[in-house]
């Protein structure tokens, strides 16, 4: 299952828990019509009504017609906050059991993929939450409706799950301790607080996960897994009142508890000097962070020490970015503060390359954060922050997927109302308000960094309790709700009928599709095609790091008016590239698209390739490889790469090795981007797809006027791939001091996507290796035995060039490895031998069809196939008729399909781990051979 990433962005994370609702009765609101027997209306705001079931069950509907999927969420207010001496991760650990099987559903995981949808579920500090999106149908809302009706109170949380569950669990926290990063951060906070829960990991102690007996974690479910204890969110494509009915049917028969739920009571000291902390371990980079106590998610200064950390951490603009980036003393840097339930910490981070020095990147860092507290903040500063934050806040609600699942954390935080206010108090935020905040929390005392400094006048930071979150908002009406969009049908048919297709001359084609939308979102993909084979040699490193220097300053802009106005008109576009191509991707309103691509267009054809920017990107770049040489995972794919992808160096097709890759960025000059630049870029083989809500005409004369005209100097072919038969066989690759190995195999293919036997190969993949958690290897290798936490296969085609790959993949205890690679094997052979029975097949069809249908209401990835098929001249036609292969496919021709391609035998297999250290834990394992004492009895 999930576990948070600690550089998502800081207003998404957890907030406050409930405290508490005022319940408005039906005779109460006049609008709320017939409601079901039992429920209630709460309150609505801004699209967003609650209602409360008589077991005690919060509901809230989010209806939104303009696509059609639904997000069915439930929240429930446990987190590792909640866990007791010895309890440590069990409520991540009861997360995945959870989707071990209920009563009424036996097999989880193989439901979730015969009905298409995007689920997971994720553990926090203070909730746990499971949900999935489905295409909208009453089928599918129905049968959503009864599995998590049925697993709140009818899961299994068997002994013998339990058993190879817990390896699977123990699995993910190792994958959390091959992260020098992650463990720094996790060493630091549980040397700031001392006893309350934020100090411990939510993946918990590895010890207690594994003797965790089954008792206690049956009634840790029963206890918390209960409606009055729990919110259930619906959000996309619904009749409220039909769904509103269908919750009461489902859930309303669920009784309340008797029992009293106690609330956590520890509250974590004020800390009194500075704390220290040192990590050794092995790696590439160097590493120094620090960790502040701070208010609760729910205190109004929380939305104010986001503005500071954003004023510190922005990148070009914020001032540890300056001094630590620009100043070439660490390679990247950032900060971020949870929305927590009890007052909580903000984290700084920076990564410093081992050329640098460590002392000078800590001195510097502690000097910039405790300049704050003395410099005042300019109104500049302050409003910068300000307009990112409240553009992240505005690009979120306009679509009902994030918000949907996002809302899970401000629940968990005490009201989903919350952030709302905390939207509102951004808007607040003045430079007096960030002096007095940094002042307040941003204290050397209050931090845990560096060494123990003895202070016979301690200054200590004061943190104010949580306010009662009820009292907060119980009269909160909020803002208009955002304008939703059409029901748009997503059926291939529809996408064509509605999708206008042109091309300037001899320049760049387009395909816009326009449609209404939530909040008038438009998405933007673009694509320029460069070079040749002869060309391109020896210029893969050059043609990546052009593509990233675009948006870094033009004749008219520097990067941080870029920035600055891209935020101000709520918009997201950024470039990226390598090899033959360079993508822009935009998100926009349509009242800015003119505007954003009026910015977007102008560092396309106006770069300046600031010397300074060029350093930093540099910097930044030989950061990322250097931490990736030691990690099991990079290491695998990029090996596995190499192996079945031999070309010669130098050939724009060929994959370097990490050591390459540094000593090639190392060697690059700003003349040889700019020299790139002015060779190869241009619209004359460009390509554009827009989706959304835009003025077709304006868009038009953008493209005709902005691109139509704009000429490469050398010519573009498209450099063919050519299949090579690779030999069997493999790498073992040593990485010393790495909890966690890596697994990746694969073979080539002689095929294209149009080749008869392709659609076979691919409900066939998805039956063995791309299903969620019930594919027939994560069911053996993850669900039975518990060897691996994430484990999968794939398959893929070229459109043009006889070119196909299919490989496997697991993460794993290197431990485990003969018993991963033979758990492999004999799926393998299992599926040759007996093939898939017609019921699998059926299934998986169902699943997979409406997966695809999932993935066409993203506008995002819909723009981005019309945009990929105006390069190959295909339309969504295509898509529709292989659709139709893969639902009149025999269980005979996807057998005989799998039994003649996937064969284990042709397997290239590579895997990175520390396999020396396995090897000895394993040798002491085995009982010692007995020794006579040569005596005579």
């Amino acid at each position: 299952m999930f576990f948070p990433n600690h550089s998502t962005r800081r207003w998404l994370l957890v907030a406050a828990l409930l405290s508490g609702s005022v319940a408005v009765s039906p005779a109460q609101d006049k609008a709320t019509g017939s409601l079901p027997n039992g429920v209630t209306k709460v309150t609505s705001v801004e699209g967003i009504t609650e209602y409360q079931l008589k077991n005690g069950l919060r509901v809230l509907l989010f209806p939104d017609p303009s696509k059609p999927t639904i997000t069915v969420n439930v929240t429930y207010l446990v987190g590792s906050r909640h866990e007791g001496l010895g309890e440590t991760g069990m409520a991540h650990l009861l997360e995945h059991m959870v989707f071990k099987g209920s009563t009424k559903h036996k097999n989880i995981p193989q439901e979730l993929t015969e009905h298409g949808c995007r689920p997971n579920g994720t553990t926090w500090y203070d909730r746990t939450n499971y949900f999935e999106t489905f295409s909208a149908t009453d089928e599918n809302l129905k049968w959503a409706l009864d599995l998590e009706s049925d697993r709140m109170i009818n899961s299994f949380i068997d002994k013998k799950d339990l058993e190879t569950e817990f390896t699977v669990v123990r699995n993910e926290f190792e994958m959390g301790e091959n992260s020098p990063q992650y463990v720094l951060m996790e060493r630091i906070l549980s040397t700031a607080y001392l006893w309350h829960n934020y100090g411990k990991s939510t993946i918990g102690s590895k010890e207690d996960i594994e003797r965790v007996p089954i008792d206690n974690l049956k009634a840790f479910y029963k206890k918390y897994y209960q409606p009055d204890n729990a919110i259930l969110l619906v959000a996309g494509k619904i009749d409220e009142p039909k769904t509103l009915a269908l919750i009461n049917e489902y859930f309303g028969p669920i009784p309340k508890p008797e029992r009293v739920l106690q609330k956590p009571y520890t509250v974590e000291p004020t800390q009194d000097g500075e704390r220290n902390v040192t990590l050794k371990r092995v790696g590439d980079t160097q590493a120094v962070g620090v960790a502040y106590h701070t208010p609760s998610g729910s205190h109004p200064d929380y939305a104010v020490m986001d503005v500071v950390i954003d004023i510190l951490t922005n990148e070009p603009s914020g001032r540890l970015y300056k001094a630590l980036v620009e100043g070439k003393k660490a390679a990247f840097q950032y900060g971020w503060a949870p929305s927590v339930h009890d007052p909580g910490f903000a984290y700084f981070y920076a990564e410093v390359r081992k050329e640098q020095s460590l002392d000078s990147a800590r001195t510097v860092m502690m000097n910039t954060l405790d300049e704050i507290t003395r410099k005042a903040p300019t109104k500049e500063e302050v409003e910068r922050s300000k307009t990112k934050l409240l553009a992240d806040i505005d690009l979120l609600f306009k679509n009902t997927d994030r918000v949907g699942l996002q809302l899970s954390e401000w629940m968990g935080a005490g009201d989903w109302r919350l952030v709302y206010l905390y939207r509102d108090n951004i808007r607040k935020v003045t430079p007096a308000d960030v002096q007095r905040v940094a002042s307040a929390y941003l204290k050397p005392s209050n931090r845990t960094v560096g060494v123990f400094i003895p202070d016979q006048k301690p200054d200590r930071a004061e943190i104010p309790e949580a306010p009662n979150v009820a009292e907060l908002v119980k009269d909160y009406k909020g803002e208009k709700a955002i304008a939703a969009g059409e029901a748009f049908d997503v059926s291939p048919a529809n996408i064509e009928s509605r999708t206008k297709r042109g091309q300037e001359p001899k320049s760049v084609k387009y395909a816009l599709l326009p449609k209404s939308t939530r909040g008038g979102s438009v998405n933007v993909q673009m694509t320029i095609r460069y070079g040749d084979e002869k060309s391109l040699m020896n210029k893969s490193v050059v043609s990546s790091m052009t593509a990233s220097m675009l948006e870094r300053g033009t004749k008219t802009r520097t990067y941080q008016q870029i920035k600055d106005e891209l935020d101000k008109l709520k918009a997201r576009a950024y470039v990226g590239g390598g090899g033959q191509t360079a993508g822009v991707f935009v998100e926009a309103s349509k009242e800015n698209l003119p505007a954003v691509m009026k910015i977007v267009t102008d560092y396309l054809k106006n770069p300046t390739f600031p010397e300074a920017e060029f350093q930093k990107l540099k910097e930044e770049r030989l950061a990322q490889i250097e931490s990736q040489k030691q990690e099991p995972q990079a290491i695998a794919f990029n090996v596995s790469q190499r192996l079945l992808s031999p070309y010669p160096k130098g050939h724009p097709l060929y994959t370097m090795t990490f050591d390459e890759e540094i000593e090639a960025i190392k060697a690059l000059k700003l003349d040889d981007v700019k020299q790139f630049y002015k060779d190869f870029y241009g619209a004359d083989n460009a390509t554009v797809a827009v989706v959304g809500d835009f003025d077709e005409a304006a868009l038009r004369t953008m493209i005709k006027t902005d691109l139509g005209k704009w000429k490469a100097a050398k010519p573009y072919t498209r450099i063919a791939r050519t299949y090579q038969d690779i030999k069997p066989g493999g790498e073992s690759i040593q990485t010393n001091d790495k909890a966690n190995a890596m697994f990746v195999a694969g073979f080539n293919l002689p095929m294209r996507d149009d080749d008869p036997d392709f659609p076979a190969l691919v409900l066939g993949n998805y039956m063995l290796g791309g299903g969620f958690l019930n594919s027939r290897l994560a069911t053996r290798v993850r669900q039975k035995e518990g060897i691996s936490y994430g484990i999968g296969s794939y398959i893929n085609a070229d459109p043009r060039d006889k070119v196909a790959s299919f490989g496997t993949y697991a993460i794993y205890n290197p431990e485990n490895a003969e018993k991963l690679e033979k758990a492999i094997k004999e799926e393998f052979e299992k599926m040759a031998k007996d093939g898939f029975a017609p019921d699998e097949i059926k299934a998986a069809k169902s699943g997979w069809l409406q997966s695809r249908s999932v993935t066409r209401s993203q506008d995002g990835s819909l723009a981005g196939r019309l945009n990929g098929y105006l390069d190959l001249n295909r339309t969504l036609a295509w898509d529709a008729d292989f659709e139709k292969k893969i639902e009149a496919l025999t269980p005979d021709q996807v057998n005989a399909a799998v039994k003649k391609y996937l064969d284990h035998s042709k397997m290239v297999a590579v895997k990175a781990g520390d396999f020396e250290k396995a090897a000895k834990k394993i040798a002491e394992k085995q009982p010692a051979a007995s020794v006579g004492s040569g005596k005579k009895d």
